[in-house]
């Protein structure tokens, strides 16, 4: 036997239940896959000229000012809440299991709005920062673009993202239905911490309230270390001007905090000795617990991971090899494991890291996996580099509580699902949603 047949044989062994296989096979996946896919769609060039097919015979279109994705692509769209325009919040949910990597396209970033999309003009929009500071200050657009910037890549997720699994009952419905309420991208404008020591801070600040310029005002109250940790005024998106619908001209950037706290189309920052107890921090952000307790103030989402790769929505054409993949991240840090269940959880492997894995981001993970065409049920669990570990359901639930219904799409009063989801394939390759 060859050095390759050698490394091929070991690196495709089986490493837990159901045909998972040891990730490193993935790192010399060139050598380790030759000739497995053979029957998926990949044949011999000899048994199959190729042929000049219409779009090789002729002029193509004009390449587009902006440019937007392949017809063939007009299904990768969000899912709308409110796509008659009524008069109340909308919502839009990234589509999970028809994305790759870790970087969400601006069209596709999710998006949440309580009083529709302001059309704001930046050449008329102000950022004041007043309250417990030495000398207010009010800033216009053009006068942050000359602040010194930074970029960093970080994911934003609703609290209400994955609150359909409160239920008790696995609803069926794909990673976007359930989890579409997050999303990552870079994003690049001004540290708060540095307009926050142009202003001056007084010793007796505690907190700032943030407010929006939509309609609804909309606002929270931040601690104010947080404002001078890693804390952003964001101008851009995946290097281009924030989107409308993400807080154009400028958001409240707050890495690994629930989402509702980043505001968006920021007005005002306003240093206070407490919190302002606002309808969001007071009611539709502080869940009540099985023990009756609120929680609130509770602002960091947990760590988490889903799998995107197959999921439902997906159908499996047949046994043979597969990669498993999905997407973990937590608001306390890096992601540090992830390890992959092909039999309900009653045996793992770790899966591999997609580089760079960086602080409050979305990681990549991918796992290879032969399957044999028999009933499995797929599942993915997140450490992050504080030692958090992502909770089973039965643990969750003992915390957090269930419903006996689904809750409404939004989640409200449901907040910070973090448990495992679990996708069952049956031996004809369709998804179903489970609870194992």
């Amino acid at each position: 036997m060859t050095a390759n047949g050698r490394l091929r044989g070991r690196s495709l062994e089986p490493v837990a239940g159901n045909g998972l296989i040891d990730r490193r096979a993935l790192i010399g996946r060139g050598i380790a896959f030759a000739g497995a896919m053979t029957g998926v769609g990949v044949t011999g060039a000899a048994a199959e000229p190729l042929t000049d097919a219409p779009w090789s015979r002729e002029m193509g279109a004009v390449t587009p000012a902006l440019q937007t994705p392949s017809r063939f692509e007009k299904h990768v769209v969000r899912t709308l809440s409110n796509p008659d325009n009524e008069f109340r919040n909308s919502h839009a949910r990234t589509p999970h299991h028809l994305l790759n990597g870790t970087v969400t396209p601006n069209s596709l970033h999710f998006s949440i709005n309580h009083s529709g999309l302001p059309d704001i003009d930046p050449d008329r929009h102000r950022l004041a920062i007043h309250g417990l500071v030495k000398q207010p200050m009010v800033y216009t657009v053009e006068a942050l673009s000359r602040y010194p910037m930074v970029s960093r890549m970080a994911f934003l997720e609703c609290g209400g993202n994955s609150a359909p699994m409160f239920s008790n009952e696995p609803l069926q419905a794909s990673a976007q239905a359930l989890h579409g309420l997050v999303s990552c991208a870079e994003w690049t404008g001004v540290k708060l911490s540095t307009l926050l020591e142009e202003t001056g801070v007084d010793p007796a600040a505690k907190w700032f309230i943030a407010e929006g310029a939509d309609s609804h005002a909309l606002s929270r109250s931040v601690p104010l270390k947080k404002g001078f940790d890693d804390a952003m005024i964001a101008l851009y998106q995946n290097g281009e001007r924030l989107m409308p619908g993400n807080g154009y001209p400028m958001r409240l950037l707050l890495p690994g905090y629930e989402g509702n706290m980043n505001v968006k189309f920021l007005r005002r920052i306003k240093l206070v000795d407490a919190p302002a107890m606002s309808m969001y921090e007071a009611r539709t952000y502080s869940q009540i617990l099985p023990d009756g307790k609120a929680y609130r103030f509770y602002f960091l989402q947990e760590v988490k991971s889903f799998i995107t790769h197959p999921s439902f929505g997906h159908s499996l054409k047949g046994p043979g090899f597969y990669e498993i993949s999905g997407i973990a991240y937590s608001g306390a840090g890096r992601i540090a494991k992830v390890m992959v269940s092909a039999d309900g959880g009653k045996s793992y492997a770790e899966a591999a890291l997609q580089a760079p894995v960086l602080p409050k981001a979305f990681t990549r993970f991918r796992m290879p996996w032969r399957w044999d065409g028999q009933p499995v049920v797929l599942q993915s669990r997140a450490w992050d580099e504080g030692g958090n570990v992502q909770p089973t359901r039965a643990e969750f639930v003992a915390l957090r509580g269930e419903t006996k219904a689904p809750p409404p799409l939004l989640g409200f009063p449901n907040q910070h699902y973090n448990s495992l989801t679990s996708w069952a394939i049956d031996a004809n390759g369709g998804v179903k949603h489970v609870y194992a």
